[in-house]
């Protein structure tokens, strides 16, 4: 019933908005930490990223802030024994109080499938956690990972598939990222405590370097330093018009597909985590979609 189709969804790109199509990862983007744990293809649309010890890894970052619009990216996981370490691909503000958008790939056992993990921060308050295992080998091949944001909703896809929603009801008290500008992230890193098993499961640095594959970042954003003028027009540019994801929500075959894959795919939800006495957000007695 899910398509695993490589398609990635882009969102149509505004008069007053600038968007990079197939965005060059050396033209684009940064290494801000370990530049030679990263190798870039001849053309620059290929990257690998390498985890070589518990205390290296490799991030890189857009050279551009944005606010609002999306950003896509093909990414093929750390095949075999991956468990220890982390994959990641997200947006995040800087400084306090930040927003942040996440995909992490928690890796495991031999064997034994990835969790997706996803969550959002606003105004520096995360816990809003949903997990899935994934309906496919995410390192078998490449796949199309989306985070499209806009004033209304946020959206992840996978394969052009809506796994997840989180909706702005700022105006019933729940933080939502408006204002503060964003960079784009994909990262490896060993989290070896907890990100296996609970840290159960520890990596197998005989197996090192642990090396995760990139093609095609694709950026359909506006580009804004924080300025109000910028961050006032990028709200208009991506919460009115023509875009495909606004605040009309999804339409009923995306719905339905990320209904099934919630049902059937979902390990793990916030809204419905009673442990320790914990009760779920306001916003998750709230449609979401």
């Amino acid at each position: 019933m899910v398509s695993s189709g490589r398609a990635l969804l882009l969102v149509a790109v505004a008069a007053t908005a600038v968007g990079l199509a197939g965005a060059s990862f050396r033209d684009n983007c940064d290494i801000k930490w370990n530049p030679e744990n990263a190798a870039f293809s001849e053309d620059g649309h290929g990257l690998t990223m390498s985890l070589k010890s518990n205390s290296s890894g490799c991030l890189l970052q857009t050279k551009k802030q944005f606010i609002y619009g999306s950003v896509s990216t093909l990414i093929k996981l750390v095949p075999g024994n991956s468990a220890g370490t982390v994959t990641t691909y997200y947006t995040s503000s800087v400084g306090a109080d930040h927003d942040e958008i996440d995909f992490e790939f928690l890796g495991n056992e031999t064997g034994q499938p990835y969790t997706l993990h996803t969550n959002v921060f606003a105004d520096g308050v995360g816990k809003k956690e949903m997990q899935f295992v994934p309906w496919f080998d995410p390192t078998a091949d490449f796949h199309a990972y989306t985070i499209s944001w806009t004033p209304c909703m946020i959206v992840w896809y996978v394969d052009d598939v809506p796994i997840r929603v989180f909706r702005n009801y700022r105006d019933k008290g729940i933080a939502y990222p408006i204002k503060r500008p964003m960079f784009g992230y994909s990262s490896i890193w060993s989290a070896e405590d907890w990100a296996t098993q609970g840290g159960r499961v520890k990596a197998d640095w005989s197996k090192a370097p642990f090396v995760a594959g990139y093609r095609d970042m694709v950026l359909d954003v506006c580009p804004c330093d924080g300025s109000d003028s910028c961050v006032y027009g990028c709200a208009g540019a991506f919460g009115h018009g023509g875009r495909q994801q606004n605040c009309a929500g999804l339409t009923d075959e995306q719905r339905g597909k990320m209904l099934w894959l919630q049902k059937y795919h979902r390990i793990y939800d916030y809204c419905v985590d009673y442990r320790d006495n914990k009760k779920p957000g306001p916003e998750c007695s709230l449609p979401q979609y």
